[in-house]
C-alpha cells in the first residue's frame, strides 16, 4: 500500500530508473593505438551496459527494489541483456523491444586513460509513448531516477509524471537550456559530473568555490540539493543551508567508467534510507570508489551493501 512520509514524498514501491540499456564491450589493452596502429586486447568482457542499466544494477545490489524503463533492440542482444538484468533484480517490465541494441565500447588502458566509443541508434531512446506504457511503475515509484541524455521531451514528461505522483525527483547530468528552468523546477537532486557541471556554468569548475556557486544558482531553480563533481578533487554536496566536500577516494583507479552511475545510486539508497544527506553523500562516494576499481561501468557492490548501508542510517534531513 502506498504512503507519504513527512516531507509530503511517496513511499510506495522503490525506484524507477528512466534511461539506456544496452550491451557493453570492454577491452584491455597495454596502450592505446596511434593512427594507423594497432594493440592487442590483453581483456575482454562484455555484460549489460548503459548508464540507465548500469544505475539500476547499482541499486538492486544496495537491495533497493528497481525497475528499468528504456528501450532493448529487439535482437539477440536485447534478449540476452535483458535476461542478465532479470538475473540481476531489475524489474524490466517497462523495457519495450525495438530496433537494434545499442552498443557502448569501452577501451581502457593500463594507466586508465579510456576511450568510449558509443552506437546509440535513435530508436534506442525513451520515447514520451514509452512513458505512458510504463504508466504502472511509474505510478508506484517513491523515486524517479532521469538519465539526462534521453530526449528533452521525455526528460520533461518524466519529471512531471514524477513529480505529480510526489515521487523524489533525481536529474543526472545537463538539462537541454531551453528546457533547464522549466525541468530543475520539477527536480529535488541534481547530479552533474566534472564533465557536465562545466557545461551548467559554461566555464571552468576547478575549486570547492566555483562549484559552490554553481550550485547555488542551480538550487535557486527549484533542486533541494545539488551534486557536483570537481576534477582532482571529489564531489560537493550543496543544499541551502551549506555544503560538504567529499573528497575522493584513495583508492586504484582502473577504470572510471560507470562511477558516477554508482555515485547516483548511492546517493539515492542513502536517502531512501532516512539518512542525512552527508551520510547518504559518504555511502555515494563509497559506491563510486568501488565501482572505479574495476574494469566497466558495471558495479560490483553486493559485498558492501549491508557495511556501506549501516554507515547512513541517521535521522532524516532530506533535500
Amino acid at each position: 500500500m502506498s504512503g507519504r512520509d513527512e516531507r509530503g514524498y511517496a513511499q510506495q514501491v522503490g525506484v524507477v530508473v528512466i534511461g539506456q540499456l544496452g550491451r557493453d564491450l570492454v577491452l584491455r589493452t597495454d596502450g592505446l593505438p596511434q593512427a594507423g596502429g594497432s594493440v592487442t586486447a590483453e581483456t575482454r568482457w562484455e555484460s549489460l551496459g548503459g548508464k540507465g542499466a548500469n544505475q539500476a544494477v547499482a541499486l538492486a545490489q544496495l537491495d533497493v527494489p528497481v525497475s528499468l524503463v528504456g528501450v532493448a533492440g529487439d535482437d539477440h542482444q536485447g534478449a540476452s541483456v535483458l535476461r542478465q538484468a532479470g538475473r540481476d533484480g531489475i524489474d524490466t517490465a517497462a523495457v519495450v523491444r525495438r530496433g537494434r541494441t545499442a552498443l557502448l565500447v569501452d577501451i581502457v588502458d593500463e594507466s586508465a586513460s579510456r576511450r568510449l566509443l558509443e552506437d546509440i541508434p535513435e530508436q534506442s531512446l525513451v520515447t514520451v509513448e514509452d512513458l505512458r506504457q510504463a504508466e504502472a511503475v511509474l505510478g508506484e515509484a517513491d523515486t524517479v531516477s532521469i538519465q539526462l541524455q534521453q530526449p528533452a521531451a521525455t526528460v520533461l514528461a518524466a519529471a512531471r509524471r514524477a513529480r505529480q505522483g510526489a515521487a523524489r525527483v533525481v536529474a543526472d547530468g545537463v538539462p537541454e537550456p531551453s528546457l533547464c528552468d522549466e525541468l530543475l523546477a520539477s527536480v529535488d537532486v541534481l547530479r552533474a559530473d566534472a564533465a557536465e557541471a562545466e557545461l551548467l556554468a559554461g566555464g571552468p569548475i576547478r575549486t570547492v568555490p566555483d562549484a559552490r556557486a554553481l550550485g547555488h544558482r542551480l538550487l535557486a531553480k527549484g533542486p533541494g540539493l545539488v551534486a557536483l563533481a570537481i576534477p582532482e578533487v571529489g564531489d560537493l554536496l550543496v543544499r541551502p543551508d551549506g555544503s560538504h566536500l567529499l573528497p575522493l577516494s584513495d583508492v586504484p583507479v582502473v577504470d572510471p567508467t560507470g562511477a558516477g552511475d554508482a555515485f547516483t545510486a548511492g546517493l539515492i539508497t542513502g536517502l531512501r534510507d532516512g539518512a542525512d544527506v552527508i551520510s547518504a553523500g559518504r555511502l555515494a562516494s563509497a559506491a563510486a570508489s568501488a565501482t572505479v576499481q574495476r574494469l566497466g561501468g558495471r558495479p560490483d557492490l553486493s559485498g558492501l551493501s549491508e557495511k556501506l548501508k549501516g554507515t547512513t542510517r541517521r535521522p532524516k534531513a532530506l533535500p
